[in-house]
């Protein structure tokens, strides 16, 4: 291979990895790029809302692992820590936060008010999270908030049933 088709394949190496990073440049939205990402999951977290919760568990666990990867590579490419272009985070949150909420449209308006409101504010241990090293740090912060956002919505759609 010659150093011009070198080139030209780590060109589209580092343009797949931007667009897998920032979710097909949803993070590149001058304002509220992590607010964007959270927009672009709501397609995805809609169409794993109609497979198994067990394929669910599967999807996203393994969205996890590819969003680590994937942001630790990011954060090397853009020369920054947990650079805002970087949303997949936002979307394995999301996907979280709408594992199991029934299929109403207040309560997937709820869950995206909830996740971003969490994300935001970073209450323990997110926050802490957010210090690991590397990608990990990128997205474990987005898991508690995708979480406590399952917690909450769980309680509140109990609550109301009562």
């Amino acid at each position: 291979m010659s150093a011009r088709e070198q080139a030209s394949w780590h060109r589209l190496g580092r343009w797949l990895l931007r667009a897998i990073a920032s979710v097909g440049f949803l993070g590149y939205v001058p304002v509220a790029p992590g607010t964007a990402g959270t927009l672009g999951a709501i397609p995805l977290a809609l169409a794993l809302h109609r497979t198994p919760l067990t394929w669910r568990l599967v999807i996203i666990t393994a969205l996890i692992f590819l969003a680590v990867a994937v942001s630790r590579r990011a954060e090397q490419l853009f020369g920054e820590r947990d650079s805002q272009r970087i949303v997949i985070d936002e979307v394995v949150g999301f996907l979280i936060a709408s594992l199991t909420i029934p299929f109403q449209p207040a309560f997937w308006f709820g869950a995206f008010i909830a996740f971003r409101i969490f994300d935001t504010v970073k209450p323990y241990p997110a926050r802490r999270l957010a210090r690991v090293p590397g990608g990990w740090g990128v997205v474990l912060d987005d898991v508690v908030a995708g979480s406590y956002t399952l917690i909450g919505l769980f309680i509140f759609s109990t609550l109301v049933r009562l």
